[in-house]
């Protein structure tokens, strides 16, 4: 690899390092998601709702200063009291919600790969099967799950052990086409298999794709982190200190050689931004990715026990809703529910219960556990599913499909993150996804894009998934400061924080204005975002400037107090 070949791969692989996945990631939200190039697994064919949708408010573009950092809960203010962009909640509180309380307990289920019970500032928010006697072995409710207290979890065996990594789903599909067709004829297969043989000769074709990606930038990261570590000890030697500064840097004599090699790498990771803690970071998600995601000989779902090809089968699993590496959902149901006016760490969005579902290894969900995760949130009392994540291929979308049918003529409102892939998901496929196989969606569903605080053109996320017809709304999702286990907190960056905020606003609603149903909270999201349909901005994946308008159905960035104003009319409680 040539320098400049490598200081790009590096550069995007950093970048990635600092986007979180739509998963679960090794070593937290910092590690990157998969760098890749798959095959179009299916084409979301939903119809898109009016581009402006009624009663959304177009803004006139701010003049605003640059800003280096944003404070900590810039994803709770509003550009107009604040300056910060953000879903407008705490001015909501201040103002249309000061003399009141929430009217009904609301119940959020995040489908996720785990949430930390203990910590300090959710322990109080948890959701609890009050019919459930805790620890005492037995199914006391009858719902056909053990000790069931907080939720469930389905990557999780019948002694306790847990699966903490999984392949990709490409991966997957490479090990089973493969044994079909690897040493196959295409001149001797009969007629019935050649779209099966076609199949599988794409699925090889992304899956290598992917390998050597991921071989590639390992031996890159691996080789600067080697450099990087050496140029460090050097500058530490000559400066006689740890801490180097920039000053430090820049008074380097261009005579001395060797420290200027030193300096030139030392300058490259601090204009990315990036630090050596991500450097390293980043190694260990590309080892596993070669190790675990990629392996087509990796297996860990004989720890479930369960008969994984019986997609009707539902009672399998453990209570452990917190499992081995709990960071991703720790963090997404800190933004919907952390415990609000306690002092202590965050606010969370709303006042509601966090019903904790764990179905997403590191690694590509499986189907038939999100399936069932769904199900279980849409039989025990959720109103709303939180799901930070996706992929690209849904090999057993039929059983996704009836749980999202289920769930939806129950009335619950499932949220979905867009995706981190700078994609335009009209034409990439990202599941789940609200469309079904034999026509139709889903009635009660919103997939979220992702905005920075930082003003237009980088208004929106470089790595947030796009769509016309398939993205609904955008809201907040880069520097989202939230709960991390052990009761600590961290920033995080992906449409897994959008997500959680316009489920965090979602609740809100209902847990104040108990009458809406789940169609009216959805529609007066749509109706109450803040539209910008001529702000031009970079597309993701692209240097091109965009109207804002183009990338989502509404246009728009959830705004929660316009959408508490609206739901006051609607409901007759407008002061």
């Amino acid at each position: 690899m040539n320098k400049r070949t490598f200081f790009v791969a590096l550069a995007l692989v950093l970048a990635l390092a600092r986007c979180s996945s739509t998963r679960p990631p090794a070593a937290g939200e910092a590690t990157p998601p998969p760098v890749t190039d798959v095959a179009e697994a299916g084409t979301p064919g939903t119809e898109a709702p009016d581009a402006e949708a009624p009663g959304a408010e177009p803004l006139p573009e701010p003049d605003e200063a640059p800003v280096l950092a944003a404070p900590e809960d810039w994803f709770l203010l509003d550009p107009d009291t604040d300056g910060f962009d953000g879903a407008r909640v705490e001015r909501t509180y201040q103002t249309l919600l000061h003399d009141r309380a929430p009217a009904r307990p609301v119940v959020v289920a995040v489908i996720d790969g785990g949430v930390d019970t203990a910590h300090v500032d959710l322990r109080n928010v948890l959701w609890v099967n009050e019919d459930e006697v805790p620890g005492n072995g037995l199914d006391d409710d009858g719902n056909g799950y053990v000790d069931d207290v907080h939720g469930w979890n389905f990557i999780g065996g019948p002694d306790g052990e847990n699966v903490q990594y999984d392949t990709y789903e490409v991966t997957r599909l490479y090990a089973e086409l493969s044994r079909r067709f690897a040493d196959a004829d295409p001149e001797q297969l009969p007629p019935s298999e050649r779209a099966a043989f076609a199949r599988y000769q794409d699925i090889e074709a992304a899956y290598r794709r992917r390998v050597e990606e991921a071989e590639q930038n390992y031996r890159g990261i691996a080789s600067f982190l080697g450099a990087f570590s050496e140029a460090s000890r050097r500058l530490r030697e000559h400066f006689g200190k740890d801490d180097i500064t920039f000053d430090d840097l820049m008074a380097i004599d261009d005579s001395e050689e060797a420290l200027v090699q030193a300096r030139d790498i030392y300058l490259f990771l601090l204009q990315m931004g990036a630090t050596e803690d991500d450097l390293v970071q980043a190694e260990e998600h590309l080892r596993v990715d070669l190790q675990y995601r990629l392996n087509p000989d990796f297996d860990p779902r004989p720890i479930v026990g369960d008969d994984y090809d019986d997609l009707s089968e539902r009672f399998y699993g453990n209570n452990d809703v917190t499992g081995p590496d709990a960071e991703h959902g720790t963090h997404v149901a800190g933004i919907i529910a952390a415990e609000r006016d306690n002092g202590v760490g965050i606010d969370g969005i709303a006042p509601v219960q966090v019903m904790i579902l764990r179905a997403v290894p590191d690694g590509d969900e499986r189907d038939k556990d999100v399936a069932n995760a769904i199900r279980y949130a849409a039989d025990n009392g959720a109103h709303i599913i939180n799901m930070s994540f996706g992929k690209a291929y849904s090999p057993q979308k039929e059983a996704v499909d009836a749980a999202v049918r289920y769930a939806d003529a129950r009335g619950v409102l499932m949220v979905h993150a867009a995706g981190n892939d700078a994609a335009n998901v009209d034409s990439t496929a990202n599941y789940p996804m609200k469309t079904y196989l034999d026509g139709g969606a889903a009635a009660h569903w919103l997939t979220v894009g992702a905005v920075s605080w930082e003003p237009p053109p980088e208004f929106v996320a470089s790595f947030s998934n796009f769509g016309a017809a398939s993205v609904d709304l955008f809201a907040p999702g880069v520097d989202i400061y939230s709960t991390l286990p052990g009761s600590t907190y961290g920033a995080r960056n992906g449409t897994s924080m959008a997500a959680p905020v316009v489920s965090g606003v979602a609740a809100l609603l209902m847990a104040y204005f108990p009458d809406l149903t789940a169609t009216q909270v959805k529609d007066i999201l749509l109706r109450s975002v803040t539209a910008y349909p001529d702000r031009e901005v970079v597309r993701p994946g692209s240097d091109r400037l965009v109207p804002f308008g183009s990338l989502s159905a509404t246009g728009g960035v959830v705004n929660a107090y316009r959408a508490v104003e609206l739901a006051q009319t609607l409901s007759g409680r407008g002061d």
